[in-house]
């Protein structure tokens, strides 16, 4: 990791632009870079468009470089169903989806590639085959992985479409007021908090989450949700937007967590879609070991 310091002899419209033309950093990588969090003026986050004035300070840091492509490890998968065209794969809480800073193995596509040698679609390029769609690191649930391009395309025009079934269940804080309720508001990067999302009209995208109520506990509510959209962090910001934030959520959450959780209590719970062959295909998991702790607890029970 590299930490380069910069500051500006003048006025400058775009801090993208003064990153580019005052390092070796191409504008694009600079985007990044600003996106993701690793760089501040003045100590403060700030997006890319962000204009810069004589002497402020502009702390970049550079992650050190990442392999070229993820290599295949034999980690065992809890596989629902394979076939010659995809696969729909049970992700434990913990395991990230693919390859990225800080997380370059023991991810699911590791195991991938090990399982699979070397037979998914290339569309996500070498650091996310057969990737189509995601969930992050602490949510537990079922994926759906693509084997070629052209299963890739058809799963992922379902998931454009808004056709591809996909509901989780979930534990929040507070007992909501409705037993059930569409929450449609657009989310778009959080214009502080760089590494965050946010229910915001500035550089958004369309968001909608239906949401039922399974049960209601002391403090808490169990959940079902129902994605129509699919944005980053969607389930965890729209609740939380709410005023109902997922139990164990150490990022929109309370500060002080339920660290028994290890995360956000949130579990991809159903699969539906339409397979290349035109069969409709619907899949289920069971909740997992630590959400129902957590539910026997709310109850009670232990």
């Amino acid at each position: 990791m590299e930490k380069l310091v910069l500051i500006p002899q003048k006025n400058f419209d775009r801090l993208d632009a003064y990153i580019a033309e005052n390092t070796d950093i191409s504008r694009s990588r600079a985007v990044k870079l600003i996106e993701s969090g690793e760089v501040t003026v003045n100590g403060n986050s700030v997006n890319k468009k962000a204009s810069l004035k004589e002497g402020d300070r502009v702390e970049v840091v550079v992650p050190d470089a990442v392999p070229l492509e993820a290599k295949a490890q034999d980690i065992p998968l809890d596989i629902l169903y394979e076939d010659g065209d995809l696969l729909v794969v049970n992700k434990p809480k913990g395991m990230v989806v693919h390859p990225a800073a800080g997380n370059f193995d023991g991810t699911l596509v590791n195991a991938l590639l090990s399982h699979c040698k070397g037979s998914l679609s290339g569309i996500g390029g070498v650091m996310r085959p057969g990737i189509i769609h995601r969930i992050d690191k602490n949510t537990s649930g079922l994926l759906m992985v693509a084997k070629n391009d052209a299963s890739h395309q058809h799963l992922a025009a379902q998931i454009k479409a808004h056709s591809f079934v996909r509901e989780y269940e979930a534990v929040v804080y507070g007992n909501l007021k409705d037993d059930s309720g569409v929450i449609n508001a657009p989310i778009g990067r959080h214009p502080v908090k760089r590494k965050q999302m946010a229910v915001t009209d500035k550089n958004s995208k369309e968001a909608v989450t239906h949401y039922t109520v399974i049960k209601r506990y002391n403090g808490f509510t169990h959940v079902r949700c129902r994605l129509e959209t699919g944005r980053t962090h969607q389930i965890r910001v729209h609740m939380a937007y709410i005023g109902h934030s997922l139990a164990g959520d150490d990022v929109y959450g309370p500060k002080k967590v339920i660290k028994e959780l290890g995360g956000q209590c949130l579990h991809a719970k159903k699969l539906g879609f339409i397979h290349p062959d035109g069969r409709y295909l619907e899949f289920e998991s069971e909740l997992p070991a630590y959400f129902k702790a957590f539910l026997l607890k709310l109850e009670g029970k232990k």
